[in-house]
Protein backbone atom coordinates (compact mmCIF):
# COMPACT_ATOMS: atom_id res chain seq x y z
CA UNK A 1 0.00 0.00 0.00
CA UNK A 2 1.44 3.18 -0.96
CA UNK A 3 1.86 6.09 1.69
CA UNK A 4 0.12 8.95 1.61
CA UNK A 5 2.34 11.87 1.66
CA UNK A 6 1.87 15.13 3.96
CA UNK A 7 0.87 18.61 1.98
CA UNK A 8 3.24 21.16 2.78
CA UNK A 9 2.26 25.13 1.24
CA UNK A 10 5.38 27.41 0.68
CA UNK A 11 4.55 30.74 0.15
CA UNK A 12 4.73 34.76 1.03
CA UNK A 13 2.60 36.21 3.45
CA UNK A 14 0.33 38.31 1.93
CA UNK A 15 1.07 41.74 3.96
CA UNK A 16 -2.12 43.38 3.17
CA UNK A 17 -4.82 40.80 2.18
CA UNK A 18 -4.20 38.57 4.95
CA UNK A 19 -4.63 41.22 7.51
CA UNK A 20 -7.46 41.56 10.06
CA UNK A 21 -8.43 41.05 13.40
CA UNK A 22 -12.12 42.39 13.29
CA UNK A 23 -15.00 39.75 13.04
CA UNK A 24 -15.86 40.23 9.79
CA UNK A 25 -12.26 39.46 8.33
CA UNK A 26 -14.07 35.87 8.46
CA UNK A 27 -16.46 36.69 5.24
CA UNK A 28 -13.70 38.38 3.37
CA UNK A 29 -11.19 36.32 1.04
CA UNK A 30 -7.97 36.17 2.51
CA UNK A 31 -5.24 34.33 0.29
CA UNK A 32 -2.98 32.41 2.59
CA UNK A 33 -6.13 31.49 4.84
CA UNK A 34 -8.47 31.12 2.45
CA UNK A 35 -6.59 27.68 1.20
CA UNK A 36 -7.37 25.97 4.90
CA UNK A 37 -11.11 26.35 3.93
CA UNK A 38 -10.94 23.59 1.35
CA UNK A 39 -12.79 20.08 2.01
CA UNK A 40 -10.44 18.48 -0.78
CA UNK A 41 -7.12 20.44 0.00
CA UNK A 42 -5.94 19.25 3.34
CA UNK A 43 -2.62 21.20 4.00
CA UNK A 44 -0.53 19.73 6.70
CA UNK A 45 2.28 22.38 6.89
CA UNK A 46 2.07 26.17 5.93
CA UNK A 47 5.22 27.96 5.73
CA UNK A 48 4.92 31.47 5.07
CA UNK A 49 8.22 33.49 4.24
CA UNK A 50 8.16 37.26 5.48
CA UNK A 51 10.22 40.42 6.69
CA UNK A 52 10.56 41.75 10.45
CA UNK A 53 7.75 44.11 9.81
CA UNK A 54 4.94 41.04 9.30
CA UNK A 55 6.46 39.40 12.25
CA UNK A 56 3.13 40.14 14.23
CA UNK A 57 0.75 39.11 11.27
CA UNK A 58 2.16 35.72 11.55
CA UNK A 59 1.56 34.76 14.96
CA UNK A 60 -2.07 36.70 14.51
CA UNK A 61 -2.58 34.13 11.28
CA UNK A 62 -1.58 31.02 13.50
CA UNK A 63 -4.31 31.74 16.07
CA UNK A 64 -6.91 32.04 13.26
CA UNK A 65 -5.51 28.75 11.47
CA UNK A 66 -5.99 27.35 14.46
CA UNK A 67 -9.17 27.98 14.17
CA UNK A 68 -10.04 26.57 10.85
CA UNK A 69 -7.59 23.49 10.63
CA UNK A 70 -6.15 22.60 13.71
CA UNK A 71 -4.30 19.78 12.35
CA UNK A 72 -2.29 22.47 10.43
CA UNK A 73 1.04 23.45 11.32
CA UNK A 74 1.72 26.78 10.74
CA UNK A 75 5.34 28.31 10.53
CA UNK A 76 7.29 31.81 9.97
CA UNK A 77 10.25 32.05 7.89
CA UNK A 78 12.13 35.62 7.96
CA UNK A 79 13.95 36.48 4.88
CA UNK A 80 16.09 39.47 4.49
CA UNK A 81 15.50 41.31 1.26
CA UNK A 82 16.16 44.70 1.04
CA UNK A 83 13.97 45.65 -2.49
CA UNK A 84 11.03 43.36 -2.99
CA UNK A 85 11.22 44.90 -6.66
CA UNK A 86 14.78 44.14 -7.00
CA UNK A 87 14.90 41.45 -9.39
CA UNK A 88 18.53 39.95 -8.01
CA UNK A 89 18.16 40.81 -4.12
CA UNK A 90 14.68 38.91 -4.29
CA UNK A 91 16.66 35.60 -6.04
CA UNK A 92 19.52 35.54 -4.12
CA UNK A 93 16.77 35.87 -0.64
CA UNK A 94 15.23 33.24 -2.41
CA UNK A 95 17.96 30.62 -3.50
CA UNK A 96 19.18 31.12 0.21
CA UNK A 97 16.06 29.93 1.80
CA UNK A 98 15.71 27.10 -1.06
CA UNK A 99 19.25 25.97 -0.42
CA UNK A 100 18.39 25.93 3.33
CA UNK A 101 15.50 24.20 3.88
CA UNK A 102 15.40 20.37 4.14
CA UNK A 103 12.99 19.14 1.63
CA UNK A 104 11.91 15.50 2.09
CA UNK A 105 9.76 14.56 -1.29
CA UNK A 106 9.51 11.41 -0.08
CA UNK A 107 7.33 11.71 2.81
CA UNK A 108 6.08 15.70 1.07
CA UNK A 109 4.31 16.91 -1.32
CA UNK A 110 5.17 20.64 -2.06
CA UNK A 111 3.20 23.38 -3.17
CA UNK A 112 4.26 26.45 -4.32
CA UNK A 113 1.46 29.65 -3.04
CA UNK A 114 2.02 31.74 -5.88
CA UNK A 115 -0.77 34.63 -5.32
CA UNK A 116 1.25 35.92 -3.23
CA UNK A 117 4.62 38.42 -3.32
CA UNK A 118 5.60 40.38 -6.24
CA UNK A 119 5.22 39.64 -9.55
CA UNK A 120 9.54 39.64 -8.86
CA UNK A 121 9.09 37.12 -6.85
CA UNK A 122 6.86 34.80 -9.12
CA UNK A 123 9.11 34.85 -11.52
CA UNK A 124 12.17 33.98 -8.93
CA UNK A 125 10.36 31.02 -7.75
CA UNK A 126 9.46 30.10 -11.43
CA UNK A 127 13.08 30.28 -12.11
CA UNK A 128 13.86 28.39 -9.07
CA UNK A 129 11.19 25.65 -9.60
CA UNK A 130 12.63 25.22 -13.48
CA UNK A 131 16.19 24.95 -12.19
CA UNK A 132 14.90 22.16 -10.09
CA UNK A 133 16.04 23.84 -6.70
CA UNK A 134 12.39 23.97 -5.85
CA UNK A 135 10.76 20.36 -5.90
CA UNK A 136 7.22 21.89 -5.86
CA UNK A 137 3.92 21.99 -7.92
CA UNK A 138 2.39 25.85 -7.97
CA UNK A 139 -0.87 26.40 -6.29
CA UNK A 140 -3.18 29.46 -7.04
CA UNK A 141 -5.63 30.99 -5.17
CA UNK A 142 -8.33 33.70 -5.64
CA UNK A 143 -11.29 35.46 -4.76
CA UNK A 144 -14.86 34.39 -6.53
CA UNK A 145 -17.11 36.34 -4.99
CA UNK A 146 -18.48 38.55 -1.96
CA UNK A 147 -18.96 36.39 1.27
CA UNK A 148 -17.25 33.23 -0.04
CA UNK A 149 -13.68 33.60 2.15
CA UNK A 150 -12.45 29.93 0.58
CA UNK A 151 -12.59 31.65 -2.91
CA UNK A 152 -11.00 29.04 -5.17
CA UNK A 153 -7.70 27.54 -6.14
CA UNK A 154 -6.19 25.30 -9.02
CA UNK A 155 -2.90 23.46 -8.90
CA UNK A 156 -0.47 23.54 -11.67
CA UNK A 157 2.19 21.17 -12.68
CA UNK A 158 4.83 23.19 -14.57
CA UNK A 159 4.98 21.22 -17.46
CA UNK A 160 6.74 23.10 -20.08
CA UNK A 161 5.49 21.64 -22.79
CA UNK A 162 1.90 22.50 -21.51
CA UNK A 163 2.16 25.95 -20.27
CA UNK A 164 4.47 27.31 -23.03
CA UNK A 165 2.40 30.97 -22.45
CA UNK A 166 3.61 30.53 -18.59
CA UNK A 167 7.17 30.10 -19.87
CA UNK A 168 6.91 32.55 -22.69
CA UNK A 169 5.81 35.20 -20.41
CA UNK A 170 8.13 34.79 -17.33
CA UNK A 171 11.05 34.50 -19.91
CA UNK A 172 10.19 37.85 -21.09
CA UNK A 173 9.79 39.16 -17.71
CA UNK A 174 13.18 37.93 -16.86
CA UNK A 175 14.69 39.21 -19.80
CA UNK A 176 13.50 42.53 -18.57
CA UNK A 177 15.33 42.51 -15.80
CA UNK A 178 18.17 41.00 -16.74
CA UNK A 179 20.19 44.16 -16.68
CA UNK A 180 19.84 44.31 -12.48
CA UNK A 181 22.24 40.52 -12.89
CA UNK A 182 25.09 42.28 -15.43
CA UNK A 183 25.83 44.67 -13.02
CA UNK A 184 28.68 46.79 -15.11
CA UNK A 185 28.82 44.54 -18.41
CA UNK A 186 27.29 47.40 -20.48
CA UNK A 187 26.17 45.98 -23.88
CA UNK A 188 23.96 46.23 -26.34
CA UNK A 189 24.55 43.25 -28.60
CA UNK A 190 21.85 40.14 -28.58
CA UNK A 191 24.22 37.82 -28.96
CA UNK A 192 26.53 38.87 -26.00
CA UNK A 193 23.40 39.15 -23.95
CA UNK A 194 22.68 35.46 -24.53
CA UNK A 195 26.10 34.47 -23.52
CA UNK A 196 26.33 36.49 -20.33
CA UNK A 197 22.74 34.83 -19.52
CA UNK A 198 24.04 31.23 -19.58
CA UNK A 199 27.39 32.89 -17.95
CA UNK A 200 25.23 33.88 -15.21
CA UNK A 201 22.79 30.83 -15.22
CA UNK A 202 25.91 28.55 -14.80
CA UNK A 203 27.51 31.14 -12.28
CA UNK A 204 24.52 30.42 -9.84
CA UNK A 205 23.61 26.58 -10.69
CA UNK A 206 27.63 25.36 -10.80
CA UNK A 207 30.88 25.19 -8.92
CA UNK A 208 32.67 23.44 -12.31
CA UNK A 209 36.12 25.47 -13.88
CA UNK A 210 34.89 27.98 -16.39
CA UNK A 211 37.05 28.79 -19.50
CA UNK A 212 37.01 31.95 -20.54
CA UNK A 213 38.29 32.42 -24.24
CA UNK A 214 38.69 35.29 -26.25
CA UNK A 215 41.64 37.64 -27.42
CA UNK A 216 43.38 40.15 -25.08
CA UNK A 217 41.40 43.50 -24.12
CA UNK A 218 37.77 41.36 -24.46
CA UNK A 219 36.98 41.68 -20.79
CA UNK A 220 37.89 38.19 -19.64
CA UNK A 221 39.25 39.50 -16.01
CA UNK A 222 36.09 42.15 -16.21
CA UNK A 223 33.79 38.90 -16.51
CA UNK A 224 35.62 36.97 -13.83
CA UNK A 225 35.31 39.59 -11.36
CA UNK A 226 31.33 40.22 -12.25
CA UNK A 227 30.89 36.29 -11.73
CA UNK A 228 32.40 36.60 -8.00
CA UNK A 229 30.30 39.59 -7.29
CA UNK A 230 27.56 37.67 -8.48
CA UNK A 231 28.13 34.41 -6.57
CA UNK A 232 28.77 36.28 -3.27
CA UNK A 233 25.61 38.88 -3.58
CA UNK A 234 23.70 35.73 -3.73
CA UNK A 235 25.44 32.74 -1.91
CA UNK A 236 27.39 34.83 0.59
CA UNK A 237 30.67 33.59 -0.86
CA UNK A 238 33.34 33.61 2.33
CA UNK A 239 36.26 33.39 0.28
CA UNK A 240 38.38 35.81 -1.48
CA UNK A 241 38.78 36.66 -5.72
CA UNK A 242 42.22 36.03 -6.21
CA UNK A 243 43.48 37.26 -9.71
CA UNK A 244 46.88 36.19 -11.24
CA UNK A 245 48.14 36.38 -14.65
CA UNK A 246 49.83 33.09 -15.37
CA UNK A 247 52.48 34.60 -17.93
CA UNK A 248 54.23 36.16 -14.64
CA UNK A 249 54.51 32.70 -13.35
CA UNK A 250 58.47 32.22 -14.58
CA UNK A 251 61.09 30.18 -13.48
CA UNK A 252 61.50 27.74 -10.46
CA UNK A 253 59.26 30.43 -8.25
CA UNK A 254 55.90 29.55 -10.33
CA UNK A 255 55.15 26.46 -8.07
CA UNK A 256 55.66 28.31 -4.81
CA UNK A 257 53.75 31.53 -6.09
CA UNK A 258 50.40 28.89 -6.63
CA UNK A 259 50.84 26.19 -3.87
CA UNK A 260 53.17 28.16 -1.45
CA UNK A 261 55.67 26.60 0.42
CA UNK A 262 57.38 25.41 4.01
CA UNK A 263 60.40 27.78 5.50
CA UNK A 264 63.61 25.99 4.06
CA UNK A 265 61.65 24.05 1.37
CA UNK A 266 64.60 25.77 -0.46
CA UNK A 267 67.40 28.31 -0.81
CA UNK A 268 65.51 31.94 0.07
CA UNK A 269 62.38 30.30 1.63
CA UNK A 270 63.08 32.13 4.78
CA UNK A 271 59.54 32.19 5.71
CA UNK A 272 56.39 30.13 5.20
CA UNK A 273 54.40 31.20 2.27
CA UNK A 274 50.81 30.38 1.68
CA UNK A 275 49.97 30.52 -1.97
CA UNK A 276 47.67 31.56 -4.71
CA UNK A 277 45.48 28.58 -4.10
CA UNK A 278 45.19 28.59 -0.71
CA UNK A 279 43.96 32.20 -0.51
CA UNK A 280 41.18 31.62 -2.61
CA UNK A 281 40.04 29.01 -0.29
CA UNK A 282 36.06 28.97 -0.49
CA UNK A 283 36.63 32.12 -3.31
CA UNK A 284 37.35 31.80 -6.82
CA UNK A 285 40.86 31.14 -8.19
CA UNK A 286 41.25 33.45 -11.73
CA UNK A 287 44.19 32.40 -13.73
CA UNK A 288 44.39 34.45 -16.70
CA UNK A 289 46.49 33.41 -19.34
CA UNK A 290 46.20 29.92 -18.32
CA UNK A 291 47.82 28.21 -20.91
CA UNK A 292 51.26 30.06 -20.06
CA UNK A 293 51.58 27.77 -17.17
CA UNK A 294 54.22 24.92 -16.88
CA UNK A 295 53.41 21.59 -17.42
CA UNK A 296 54.45 20.39 -13.87
CA UNK A 297 52.48 23.34 -12.42
CA UNK A 298 49.57 22.30 -14.76
CA UNK A 299 49.49 18.58 -13.04
CA UNK A 300 49.38 20.08 -9.51
CA UNK A 301 46.48 22.57 -10.25
CA UNK A 302 44.55 19.24 -11.63
CA UNK A 303 45.04 17.34 -8.55
CA UNK A 304 44.18 20.43 -6.34
CA UNK A 305 40.43 20.52 -8.53
CA UNK A 306 40.04 17.04 -8.35
CA UNK A 307 41.22 16.33 -4.48
CA UNK A 308 40.51 19.50 -3.38
CA UNK A 309 44.30 18.45 -1.47
CA UNK A 310 47.95 19.69 -3.01
CA UNK A 311 51.26 19.31 -1.29
CA UNK A 312 52.65 23.19 -0.61
CA UNK A 313 56.84 23.28 -2.08
CA UNK A 314 58.78 21.07 0.22
CA UNK A 315 55.95 19.67 2.80
CA UNK A 316 54.61 16.06 3.17
CA UNK A 317 51.53 17.20 4.67
CA UNK A 318 48.91 18.29 2.30
CA UNK A 319 46.80 21.35 2.80
CA UNK A 320 43.23 22.13 2.16
CA UNK A 321 41.95 25.05 -0.60
CA UNK A 322 38.00 24.54 -2.17
CA UNK A 323 37.68 27.14 -4.56
CA UNK A 324 36.23 27.99 -7.94
CA UNK A 325 38.29 27.89 -11.08
CA UNK A 326 37.91 30.49 -13.27
CA UNK A 327 40.42 30.39 -16.35
CA UNK A 328 41.69 32.65 -18.97
CA UNK A 329 43.14 32.49 -22.11
CA UNK A 330 43.69 33.87 -25.31
CA UNK A 331 45.43 30.81 -27.19
CA UNK A 332 43.34 27.60 -28.79
CA UNK A 333 43.75 25.10 -25.88
CA UNK A 334 43.31 22.57 -28.26
CA UNK A 335 46.01 23.40 -30.50
CA UNK A 336 48.15 23.60 -26.98
CA UNK A 337 47.35 20.11 -26.08
CA UNK A 338 47.71 18.99 -29.87
CA UNK A 339 51.64 20.52 -29.43
CA UNK A 340 52.44 18.93 -26.09
CA UNK A 341 52.18 22.42 -24.42
CA UNK A 342 49.09 21.73 -21.95
CA UNK A 343 47.86 18.92 -20.63
CA UNK A 344 44.64 17.14 -22.05
CA UNK A 345 43.18 15.95 -18.46
CA UNK A 346 43.48 19.36 -17.45
CA UNK A 347 41.88 20.67 -20.70
CA UNK A 348 38.94 17.82 -19.92
CA UNK A 349 38.49 19.40 -16.68
CA UNK A 350 38.04 23.18 -18.24
CA UNK A 351 36.25 22.29 -20.85
CA UNK A 352 32.87 21.58 -19.06
CA UNK A 353 31.83 25.37 -19.10
CA UNK A 354 33.66 27.08 -22.08
CA UNK A 355 32.36 30.73 -23.11
CA UNK A 356 34.26 32.69 -26.13
CA UNK A 357 33.69 36.25 -25.40
CA UNK A 358 33.65 38.15 -28.71
CA UNK A 359 36.07 41.24 -29.79
CA UNK A 360 35.20 44.64 -29.71
CA UNK A 361 35.10 44.89 -33.35
CA UNK A 362 32.49 41.88 -33.49
CA UNK A 363 30.27 44.24 -30.45
CA UNK A 364 30.19 47.42 -32.47
CA UNK A 365 26.66 48.84 -30.85
CA UNK A 366 28.79 48.02 -27.66
CA UNK A 367 31.06 51.20 -28.02
CA UNK A 368 28.21 54.07 -27.28
CA UNK A 369 27.15 52.29 -23.93
CA UNK A 370 30.89 51.38 -22.92
CA UNK A 371 31.76 55.39 -23.89
CA UNK A 372 29.39 56.23 -21.11
CA UNK A 373 30.69 53.60 -18.97
CA UNK A 374 34.72 54.67 -19.16
CA UNK A 375 33.11 58.21 -18.25
CA UNK A 376 31.63 57.65 -15.78
CA UNK A 377 34.58 55.37 -14.51
CA UNK A 378 37.26 58.63 -14.98
CA UNK A 379 34.66 60.95 -13.08
CA UNK A 380 34.96 58.41 -10.52
CA UNK A 381 38.61 57.73 -10.37
CA UNK A 382 39.89 61.40 -11.41
CA UNK A 383 36.87 63.66 -9.77
CA UNK A 384 36.37 65.35 -12.67
CA UNK A 385 33.30 64.61 -14.66
CA UNK A 386 32.97 65.33 -18.72
CA UNK A 387 30.85 64.95 -21.52
CA UNK A 388 31.32 65.08 -25.68
CA UNK A 389 29.94 67.74 -27.06
CA UNK A 390 27.05 66.19 -29.32
CA UNK A 391 29.22 66.90 -33.09
CA UNK A 392 32.25 65.54 -30.86
CA UNK A 393 30.69 62.56 -30.32
CA UNK A 394 28.80 61.75 -33.00
CA UNK A 395 32.15 62.07 -35.22
CA UNK A 396 33.61 59.62 -32.41
CA UNK A 397 31.08 57.39 -32.70
CA UNK A 398 31.52 57.19 -36.61
CA UNK A 399 34.87 56.37 -36.43
CA UNK A 400 34.57 53.76 -33.72
CA UNK A 401 31.83 52.03 -35.48
CA UNK A 402 33.23 51.86 -38.77
CA UNK A 403 35.45 48.95 -40.62
CA UNK A 404 38.29 51.58 -40.30
CA UNK A 405 38.73 51.02 -36.94
CA UNK A 406 40.44 47.55 -35.98
CA UNK A 407 40.19 47.91 -32.04
CA UNK A 408 43.26 45.67 -31.93
CA UNK A 409 43.50 45.62 -28.21
CA UNK A 410 39.57 45.68 -27.67
CA UNK A 411 38.14 47.22 -24.72
CA UNK A 412 41.78 48.34 -23.74
CA UNK A 413 42.16 50.36 -26.38
CA UNK A 414 38.88 52.06 -26.03
CA UNK A 415 39.19 52.44 -22.09
CA UNK A 416 42.90 54.34 -23.51
CA UNK A 417 41.04 56.40 -25.78
CA UNK A 418 38.26 57.53 -23.62
CA UNK A 419 41.05 58.25 -20.74
CA UNK A 420 43.30 60.26 -23.07
CA UNK A 421 40.27 62.06 -24.19
CA UNK A 422 38.82 63.10 -21.29
CA UNK A 423 42.16 63.83 -19.76
CA UNK A 424 43.42 66.14 -22.73
CA UNK A 425 40.20 67.91 -22.61
CA UNK A 426 39.86 71.25 -21.30
CA UNK A 427 36.60 72.49 -19.45
CA UNK A 428 34.09 70.48 -18.78
CA UNK A 429 33.08 68.51 -22.86
CA UNK A 430 35.65 66.47 -25.07
CA UNK A 431 35.17 68.66 -28.13
CA UNK A 432 35.95 67.85 -32.02
CA UNK A 433 39.32 68.60 -32.17
CA UNK A 434 39.92 66.53 -29.41
CA UNK A 435 38.42 63.93 -31.32
CA UNK A 436 40.05 64.28 -34.42
CA UNK A 437 43.03 64.13 -32.84
CA UNK A 438 42.06 60.94 -31.15
CA UNK A 439 41.13 59.17 -34.05
CA UNK A 440 44.71 60.22 -35.79
CA UNK A 441 46.21 59.01 -32.74
CA UNK A 442 44.36 55.50 -33.22
CA UNK A 443 45.08 55.21 -36.64
CA UNK A 444 48.93 56.02 -36.32
CA UNK A 445 48.77 53.37 -32.96
CA UNK A 446 46.80 50.24 -34.90
CA UNK A 447 49.14 50.59 -38.09
CA UNK A 448 52.52 50.56 -36.42
CA UNK A 449 50.79 47.60 -34.31
CA UNK A 450 50.37 45.85 -37.77
CA UNK A 451 53.59 47.31 -39.60
CA UNK A 452 55.36 45.39 -36.41
CA UNK A 453 52.92 42.42 -36.62
CA UNK A 454 53.63 42.06 -40.55
CA UNK A 455 57.64 42.52 -39.68
CA UNK A 456 57.71 39.75 -37.01
CA UNK A 457 56.69 37.22 -39.12
CA UNK A 458 57.73 38.18 -42.84
CA UNK A 459 60.32 40.56 -42.58
CA UNK A 460 62.57 37.89 -41.19
CA UNK A 461 62.21 35.48 -44.09
CA UNK A 462 61.34 37.70 -47.03
CA UNK A 463 63.74 40.55 -48.49
CA UNK A 464 62.60 43.95 -49.47
CA UNK A 465 61.88 43.40 -53.18
CA UNK A 466 59.82 40.13 -52.35
CA UNK A 467 57.65 42.00 -49.61
CA UNK A 468 57.07 45.25 -52.13
CA UNK A 469 55.99 42.72 -54.79
CA UNK A 470 53.42 40.87 -52.78
CA UNK A 471 49.55 41.80 -52.70
CA UNK A 472 47.74 42.35 -49.36
CA UNK A 473 45.56 39.34 -49.85
CA UNK A 474 48.90 37.53 -50.53
CA UNK A 475 50.38 39.06 -47.37
CA UNK A 476 47.61 37.99 -45.16
CA UNK A 477 47.36 34.27 -46.35
CA UNK A 478 51.01 33.82 -46.53
CA UNK A 479 51.25 35.36 -42.76
CA UNK A 480 48.65 32.56 -41.53
CA UNK A 481 49.93 29.56 -43.01
CA UNK A 482 54.01 30.81 -41.61
CA UNK A 483 52.14 30.45 -38.37
CA UNK A 484 50.75 27.52 -38.91
CA UNK A 485 54.16 26.05 -39.94
CA UNK A 486 56.17 27.61 -37.20
CA UNK A 487 53.70 26.15 -34.39
CA UNK A 488 54.23 22.58 -36.05
CA UNK A 489 56.67 19.86 -35.89
CA UNK A 490 57.29 18.73 -39.49
CA UNK A 491 55.68 19.86 -42.64
CA UNK A 492 53.57 17.10 -42.72
CA UNK A 493 52.20 18.09 -39.66
CA UNK A 494 51.82 21.48 -41.40
CA UNK A 495 49.84 20.09 -44.09
CA UNK A 496 47.49 18.15 -41.98
CA UNK A 497 46.25 21.38 -40.35
CA UNK A 498 46.21 23.83 -42.64
CA UNK A 499 43.99 20.82 -44.91
CA UNK A 500 42.22 19.58 -42.28
CA UNK A 501 38.54 19.76 -44.33
CA UNK A 502 40.08 19.38 -47.84
CA UNK A 503 42.30 16.39 -47.24
CA UNK A 504 39.29 14.09 -46.45
CA UNK A 505 37.39 14.99 -49.83
CA UNK A 506 40.67 13.84 -52.21
CA UNK A 507 42.03 10.73 -53.27
CA UNK A 508 45.30 11.60 -52.63
CA UNK A 509 46.28 13.36 -49.16
CA UNK A 510 49.79 14.70 -50.10
CA UNK A 511 49.42 17.61 -47.71
CA UNK A 512 53.30 17.86 -47.34
CA UNK A 513 53.36 18.79 -51.15
CA UNK A 514 50.61 20.90 -51.24
CA UNK A 515 52.42 23.01 -48.45
CA UNK A 516 55.44 22.62 -50.09
CA UNK A 517 54.64 24.31 -53.48
CA UNK A 518 52.45 26.91 -51.89
CA UNK A 519 55.67 28.28 -50.10
CA UNK A 520 57.25 28.14 -53.63
CA UNK A 521 55.40 30.58 -54.79
CA UNK A 522 57.23 33.06 -52.45
CA UNK A 523 61.03 31.35 -52.92
CA UNK A 524 60.47 29.79 -49.82
CA UNK A 525 60.97 26.53 -47.92
CA UNK A 526 59.97 24.35 -45.12
CA UNK A 527 63.68 25.37 -43.56
CA UNK A 528 62.58 29.00 -44.08
CA UNK A 529 60.09 28.96 -42.50
CA UNK A 530 60.18 26.27 -39.75
CA UNK A 531 61.72 27.61 -36.44
CA UNK A 532 64.04 24.34 -36.39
Amino acid sequence: MQKTKRTVVIGFVGSTLDQGKKEERWQRWRPTLSLLMHEDLLVDELVLLHDRRNTGLIEHLKGDALLLSPHTLVQGHRVLIRDPWDFSDMYGALYDFVKSYSFDTENNQYLLHITTGTHVAQICWYLLIDAHYLPAKIIQSSPTGKQQPEGEYRIIDLDLSRYAALTQRFEHEQSENWQQLKANIATKNKGFNQLIQEVEQVATRSTAPILIMGATGVGKSQLAKQIYQLKKEKFHLPGRFVDVNCATLVGDSAMSTLFGHVKGAFTGAVNVRTGYLKSADGGILFLDEIGELGLDEQAMLLKALEDKYFFPVGSDVEVQADFQLIAGTNKDLREEVQAGRFREDLWARLNTWTFFLPSLKDRREDIAPNIEFELQRFAMQQQRQLRFHSDALEAYLQFAQSYEATWQGNFRDLTASVTRMATLANGERIGLNDVDAEIRRLQQIWQTRYQQKSRSILDEILSTEQLVQIDEFDRLQLEGVVEICRQSKSLADAGRRLFAVSRAERQSTNDSDRVKKYLAKFGLSWNDVSKS
